[in-house]
């Protein structure tokens, strides 16, 4: 389950108990994770900047104290707004505070209007995010490397660490799974192939392709690319009374043919319940029974 934006029934005052009441529900329904978008506006897209979103790793940890088994991810955490030993460190927070739940959701960016609007930094050329991007992956992983951090130091043209220390250490180790989003084919999935538990790319009928070349990179890289979870951002929209379940569990059926294991999914109506409870009875176990493609 994804959360895009929380303009919900009853406004702010009763914002933190349906929260606790949503993601509890779909911890109970069986999702197997819950992502929180990281932006501070909400994406065009979604409906723009005047609805209501929380910020994704404090929202995070009030979920993980509401819910027991559900994987926790910010998708996807933009690498510019947060220094990355303090991103490596909020990772491992969650981490420890869920009992090993948390993922590294993470990305370029792509919203460069909340980013100035709030005064977040946001490097104009997409060829700088990305460079900034990889070495966030790598100084977060320098962070969760062995008992307490590799604490030697990390100079990269964009960050620098002096002393990669990091205490508590994650409880997921080797370390949290990272999750690098994109489906650019000459930097996203270069990175994923070299760093990456997990990719998110658009659900396309390019998917068999940009898998396939997916797949090319890892052998490059030396990495098994059968060990990375392959996932696809959607909409769950069961529509009224469960009318478009068919439907859903069609495309969700389409998408694994094309070898997504996994689907993050805005469940539309989200906040009255009702949604998550047609997706336990109906798509869940349907979803289950599906076998990606190879």
């Amino acid at each position: 389950m994804h959360i895009v934006e929380t303009s919900w029934r009853g406004g702010p005052a009763r914002l933190g108990g349906l929260l606790a009441e949503v993601v509890g529900a779909a911890d109970e329904a069986g999702f197997d994770l819950i992502s929180v978008a990281d932006h501070v506006w909400v994406h065009p897209i979604i409906g723009g900047p005047l609805k209501n979103h929380l910020e994704a790793y404090t929202a995070l940890s009030y979920i993980a104290a509401h819910t027991r088994r559900v994987r926790l991810l910010a998708l996807a955490t933009a690498a510019s707004y947060r220094p990355p030993g303090l991103l490596a460190k909020m990772v491992t927070t969650l981490d420890v505070l869920s009992g090993g739940r948390a993922m590294l959701g993470i990305g370029s960016g792509d919203y460069p209007e909340e980013a100035s609007g709030l005064g977040l930094p946001f490097p104009e050329q997409a060829r700088d995010r990305f460079d900034l991007l990889e070495e966030t992956v790598q100084a977060c992983l320098a962070m969760w490397e062995g008992e307490h951090g590799s604490e030697q130091p990390f100079e990269g043209r964009r960050v620098r660490l002096e002393r990669p220390l990091n205490l508590p250490q994650s409880l997921s180790r080797p370390n949290p799974p990272v999750l690098i989003a994109g489906s650019g084919e000459k930097r996203t999935l270069p990175l994923v192939a070299r760093y990456g538990d997990a990719c998110n790319i658009r659900p396309s009928p390019e998917i068999p392709r940009q898998l396939e070349l997916l797949r090319r990179l890892c052998e490059y890289a030396g990495r098994d690319y059968d060990a990375i979870e392959k996932t696809a951002p959607f909409a769950f929209d069961v529509g009224e009374g469960g009318s478009k379940v068919e439907e859903l569990v069609g495309r969700l059926r389409w998408l694994s043919s094309m070898g997504v294991e996994t689907v993050f999914g805005w469940v539309v109506g989200v906040d009255t319940i009702k949604p998550i409870e047609i997706m336990a009875r109906e798509v869940i176990p349907a979803a289950a029974e599906l076998r990606p493609a190879g």
